[in-house]
């Protein structure tokens, strides 16, 4: 379980930095649109590219929290769904999932 806190505890980290620098991006930290009107539809595009990035960093790492938190309660391998246990392998690819196969296949549905 150790492990897995760890883990996700430096995801949460890398996640976070990743969130980091696509806000600086979002905010134009290093300059303003490029003058040239072919550039700065370039850089729009980029734009929504990150806007998309950024979404799904932030989606990532409320799960990583929600997962933490169960870990604290003691119920971190424990199906939200159904209560078995999530199978070792399954949390070792996806650390901060909360269900396991059987009911994330149904949710997906």
């Amino acid at each position: 379980m150790n492990d897995r806190k760890s883990e996700l505890e430096k995801l949460k980290a890398e996640l976070s930095e990743r969130l980091s620098r696509y806000e600086k991006h979002q905010h134009r930290t290093d300059g303003a649109l490029d003058p040239d009107f072919s550039e700065q539809a370039v850089q729009r595009q980029n734009d929504e590219v990150v806007d998309s990035l950024d979404a799904e960093v932030r989606s990532e790492l409320q799960q990583i929290q929600h997962a933490l938190e169960r870990i604290e309660q003691g119920i971190g391998s424990q199906c939200e769904r159904c209560g078995e246990d999530i199978a070792a392998e399954r949390l070792k690819v996806l650390p901060y999932t909360s269900f396991c196969v059987r009911c994330a296949e149904a949710i997906s549905e």
